[in-house]
C-alpha cells in the first residue's frame, strides 16, 4: 500500500496545481503558481494562452496539510498513513538527486542540482494548470506585411487625370473652337463669353474628379490591410467592494463529538483567537479553526506563533470556505 500511494504523489502535486498557489511537499519543497499573460514570441511568431507559471521554493517544507489530507480522502486511508508515505518518497526523491543530479517529477518539472548542491527546478511547458485557459493552445501566425497602395492610388489619380483631359478634350475640340470663334466674334460682349468658357472647364473639371474618386474608391475596396504588429490588449483591474478571501485556516483539531469542538472553540476564544468552527466534513466530525488568513505568508507567520506557544500540531487548511 506503502509504494502505491508513494507512485500516485506526483500525480496528486499535479491535481492540487490546478485548484492552488502552493503545493508543499512535506521535508522537501513547495511549488508555487502564479498566473502568467498571454505572451508573443516575436522570433518564432508564435502566440502562448495564460497559464500558471510554476516555480520551487526549497526553504517551504513545513507541512500544511494540504498534500497529506488531498491523497488521504482520495486513497480513502489515515492522515498519518499517508504523511509516513510521503516522508518514503521524499527520501526516495533526495537519494535520486544524489546519485543522478536530477529529479524528474511527471506533469510538474525537473530538479537539479547544480555545483553548490542547491536545487534548480525547471518546469514543463506542456501542461497548463490555470483551468480559465482549458482548450487553448500555443499557435503560430505567419508574419505578414502591411500594404503599401497610397503610390498605387497616386498612379491612378495621375493616369486617369491624363487619360480623362485627353479624352474630353478631343470631344471638346469642336466646342472649343466655336467658343473661341465666338468671343472673337463678340468682341466687346467677352464679358459674357468669359463666364460661359469657365463653366465648361468646372464642368470638364467635376466629370475628372469623379472618375478619380471612383476608381480610388474600388482601390481601397479591393486592398488588403495586414497589422504587421498588432497592439497588445490592454488589461485593467476594476477594484472591487467584495469581502477579502481569506483561503488560508490554521486547524486547531477536527472532533468527532460537537461538544469537544465547542469546548474547544470556548478555550481558544478566551485565549484571544478568532477561532470559529466550520461545517462539519464528509466524514461527519467537527473542525475547529484558530483563524483564516488571506495570504499563506501571513498563515504561515501565525502558525509559527501557535506551534510554539499553544499547539505544535497546528496545520495550514487551504479551502476556500
Amino acid at each position: 500500500m506503502a509504494n502505491f500511494v508513494s507512485m500516485k504523489i506526483e500525480l496528486y502535486i499535479a491535481q492540487l496545481l490546478y485548484r492552488y498557489q502552493c503545493v508543499t511537499v512535506p521535508g522537501f519543497g513547495a511549488f508555487l503558481t502564479e498566473i502568467q499573460s498571454a505572451q508573443l514570441n516575436e522570433s518564432s511568431n508564435s502566440f502562448s494562452p495564460p497559464k500558471k507559471k510554476i516555480a520551487f521554493n526549497t526553504n517551504l517544507k513545513s507541512n500544511d496539510g494540504l498534500l497529506a489530507n488531498h491523497i488521504a480522502l482520495a486513497e480513502n486511508t489515515s492522515y498519518d498513513y499517508v504523511l509516513s508515505a510521503i516522508q518514503h518518497e521524499v527520501f526516495n526523491w533526495k537519494k535520486t538527486l544524489e546519485e543522478n543530479s536530477v529529479l524528474a517529477i511527471k506533469n510538474v518539472g525537473d530538479i537539479r542540482l547544480n555545483a553548490d548542491k542547491n536545487m534548480i527546478f525547471t518546469p514543463y511547458d506542456q501542461a497548463n494548470y490555470l483551468t480559465s485557459s482549458f482548450g487553448l493552445a500555443s499557435f503560430v501566425s505567419p508574419l505578414v506585411k502591411r500594404e503599401i497602395f497610397e503610390k498605387e492610388i497616386e498612379a491612378i489619380e495621375d493616369t486617369t487625370i491624363i487619360n480623362m483631359v485627353t479624352e474630353e478634350t478631343r470631344t471638346s475640340n469642336p466646342y472649343l473652337k466655336y467658343a473661341a470663334i465666338f468671343v472673337l466674334a463678340l468682341g466687346l460682349a467677352g464679358s459674357v463669353g468669359y463666364p460661359m468658357y469657365q463653366n465648361q472647364i468646372a464642368s470638364e473639371t467635376i466629370l475628372v474628379k469623379t472618375a478619380v474618386q471612383k476608381q480610388v474608391q474600388n482601390k481601397i475596396q479591393e486592398a488588403t490591410f495586414f497589422i504587421e504588429s498588432p497592439v497588445p490588449a490592454v488589461t485593467l483591474t476594476i477594484k472591487s467592494d467584495k469581502e477579502v478571501k481569506m483561503p488560508y485556516h490554521i486547524m486547531a483539531g477536527v472532533y468527532r463529538e460537537e461538544k469537544n469542538a465547542n469546548r474547544t472553540l470556548r478555550i481558544l476564544t478566551r485565549l484571544g483567537y478568532d477561532a470559529k468552527r466550520i461545517a462539519p466534513n464528509k466524514n461527519g466530525f467537527y473542525p475547529v479553526l484558530y483563524g483564516s488568513y488571506a495570504t499563506f505568508a501571513e498563515a504561515e507567520k501565525a502558525k509559527k506563533e501557535i506551534n510554539i506557544k499553544h499547539n505544535p500540531e497546528a496545520w495550514i487548511l487551504i479551502e476556500s470556505l
